[in-house]
């Protein structure tokens, strides 16, 4: 016995992946929302992935990455060094 399966409307499927992705709506709460199962979501949004980055889009986000350790490094130490003068 197979499940019976309901099209959804594109513009409620495009409702519920902006939610999902933009609002941060969990994928089970919008599944029961609009009765419709995880795995169908997950489906969706498995689709709209895009490929690996290419290997020059990757080193400029391990650059960034690093980047940004440093300065939240630098801001750690500041912070504590502050912290300690109002002791």
């Amino acid at each position: 016995m197979s499940k019976k399966q309901h099209k959804v409307a594109p513009e409620v499927k495009a409702d519920i992946l902006k939610r999902v992705k933009e609002d941060g709506l969990p994928v089970s709460q919008a599944a029961e929302e609009h009765g419709v199962s995880t795995a169908t979501i997950y489906g969706w949004l498995g689709a709209g992935t895009k490929s690996a980055p290419s290997w020059g889009e990757f080193a400029r986000l391990k650059r960034e990455k690093e980047e940004l350790l440093r300065i939240v490094g630098e801001l750690t130490v500041r912070m504590g060094a502050s912290q300690k003068k109002s002791w």
